[in-house]
């Protein structure tokens, strides 16, 4: 009788690696499905019924138990841009937002450098105060900071809010620019300084082109949340600067009427959506996004 050993260093559990394959491929595809139910309850469902609520003629009311509308017209969105604040509203939320991100990304860059290159003592303890307007409530911030704007004698209603959103957003800047600061290989940059480059040298060739993908990045991010910030522009813009949000709220109030806050929503989220995608494939046309290939 031949007695079967097991040859040393083989494990005869392991599985074949056809198996392995096909193990994986039903995970992706479970993982693929997931998703895309998540995003279909997360994302679709809500801006599917966005789309229809703002479609709802005037005539019709959308009503239990109609399934579906029975009138669809784009009767509420011409009556919104005519009789509204509405087109007021787009025009000052698109020319303040451009201004807070080039603003703040502009105030973070020396501390974004002192903390992504530097290293001095009760560094953590500062970045962690510099992260505090993230978690402040945001009326007690707006409230606070209308009192020390009346004390500095600002009353212009677009510079409070421009001041309130660098404040307010700098820290997004501050955390994406630290890490892109810290990401720059150090070798390059002795190199430069042994080649007799200067500092504005150094920074035009090595920070400018590795630190693009992260100021493309925090100029998104602060664009999208000074969009859509609505307790500052509330408390210091109301009644004469409105915004987007402020106009979006003052229909969720007594006289709430669905259709008129679909459409706002809508102006609100898609036009951010459209930009987001814009800009993110423009980065990766230019290979950016993914970093420097130097």
């Amino acid at each position: 009788m031949t007695i079967l050993q097991d040859e040393p260093g083989v494990d005869i559990n392991s599985s074949p690696p056809a198996q392995v394959g096909r193990r994986r491929h039903r995970l992706n595809r479970l993982l693929f499905v997931l998703l895309a139910v998540v995003s279909l309850v997360w994302i679709f469902l809500p801006l599917a019924m966005a789309v229809l609520w703002s479609l709802v003629d005037s005539s019709s009311p959308w009503s239990y138990p109609d399934l579906f509308p029975r009138k669809l017209s784009f009767d509420r969105w011409s009556e919104l841009w005519r009789n509204t604040s509405l087109p007021t509203a787009i025009a000052n939320s698109y020319r303040l937002a451009p201004v807070v991100g080039v603003v703040a990304i502009s105030l973070a860059m020396p501390t974004a450098y002192a903390f992504g290159r530097l290293e001095f003592r009760g560094k953590q303890i500062a970045q962690v105060l510099s992260l505090l307007p993230i978690v402040l409530p945001g009326f007690a911030v707006a409230i606070f900071f209308s009192s020390v704007l009346l004390r500095f004698g600002i009353f212009d209603r677009y510079i409070g809010i421009l001041v309130g959103h660098v404040v307010l957003f700098m820290p997004y800047a501050i955390r994406i620019l630290t890490v892109s600061f810290g990401q720059i290989p150090q070798d390059l940059i002795d190199a430069a300084r042994d080649m007799n480059a200067g500092p504005i040298t150094r920074f035009r060739t090595i920070f400018a082109p590795l630190m693009l993908p992260g100021i493309a990045s925090a100029f998104i991010i602060i664009f999208i949340l000074s969009i859509e910030e609505f307790a500052l522009a509330f408390i210091l813009g109301s009644p004469d600067f409105t915004t987007i949000p402020t106009v979006l709220f003052s229909f969720l109030g007594f006289n709430f009427v669905r259709p008129n806050a679909a459409v706002v929503s809508l102006i609100l989220v898609i036009p951010n959506a459209a930009i987001l995608l814009t800009l993110e494939r423009l980065l990766t046309s230019v290979g950016l996004s993914s970093g420097s290939k130097g």
